[in-house]
């Protein structure tokens, strides 16, 4: 797999934003794979796995990049698991907390991440501003997530890299039980120049198919692709959807 570099130079030598682009010229539907250890809704996710070989057979599959949950109450995840999994794949990595401080992002970049989530329904508008700027002094792209109009409308004018709209609700921990649909409702709200990711309740090809068809760039898959009987089948039954559509 290619490195791509971000085009400032500065920071990690990977980018998110064009790593999808390159999957899309690839003719290829972007997908993010993530590693995540446990969810409310699921329980164990890695079944005794070992995540970063996990994520090495995630890399092998056309993937855009590898999402990484480090939560610790919720998910399971911890911090040992970013560096750890960022020096064994040649993708750009996407760090999953509850970021609120410009320390996270301070550490997310020396673990080799090459963005992080930012939830905005957990941070206001001068906080989100402030990492997004901290976040481009390092070197990292941002994902800025929406979850409804009001979020969407919240964050419209602000520099981030990727936008993702979150099928699901993080603020109760993703246990609802919503489809793709969200991202059909509020994609067209959502056209700029950068990448719009659906992030969540993906879980086939027609997930997929639903969430391109209605503006997404790329999906992320995260339970699903953990609990599939062939992670390698699985995503090539959602990369091979195609670019375009």
């Amino acid at each position: 797999m290619m490195k791509i570099a971000i085009s400032s130079g500065q920071g990690n030598a990977l980018s998110l934003s064009a790593s999808i682009r390159a999957r899309q010229h690839e003719g290829f539907f972007p997908v993010i794979s993530e590693i995540k250890v446990r969810s409310d809704k699921k329980g164990d996710l890695l079944c005794g796995r070992d995540p970063v070989a996990l994520a090495q057979e995630m890399a092998r599959c056309s993937v855009a990049g590898i999402s990484v949950v480090t939560e610790t109450e919720h998910f399971g995840g911890h911090m040992d698991l970013l560096p750890a999994i960022a020096a064994a794949v040649d993708l750009p990595v996407l760090h999953k907390d509850f970021i609120i401080s410009k320390r996270q992002i301070e550490e997310s970049a020396a673990a080799g991440a090459s963005a992080v989530l930012l939830i905005t329904a957990i941070l206001k508008i001068k906080q989100l501003a402030r990492l997004i700027d901290h976040g481009r002094e390092h070197g990292l792209e941002t994902l800025v997530e929406a979850h409804d109009m009001e979020e969407i409308e919240k964050i419209r004018q602000l520099p981030f890299n990727l936008m993702g709209i979150n099928n699901r609700d993080i603020t109760i921990f993703e246990i609802d039980n919503n489809d793709v649909g969200r991202t059909e409702a509020l994609a067209r709200f959502c056209k700029s120049p950068r990448p719009l990711i659906s992030e969540s309740s993906i879980s086939s090809a027609v997930d997929v198919k639903r969430a391109g068809f209605s503006g997404a760039d790329a999906v992320l898959v995260g339970t699903a692709v953990l609990k599939a009987p062939s992670i390698q089948e699985f995503l090539s039954e959602l990369t091979s959807v195609g670019w375009p559509l």
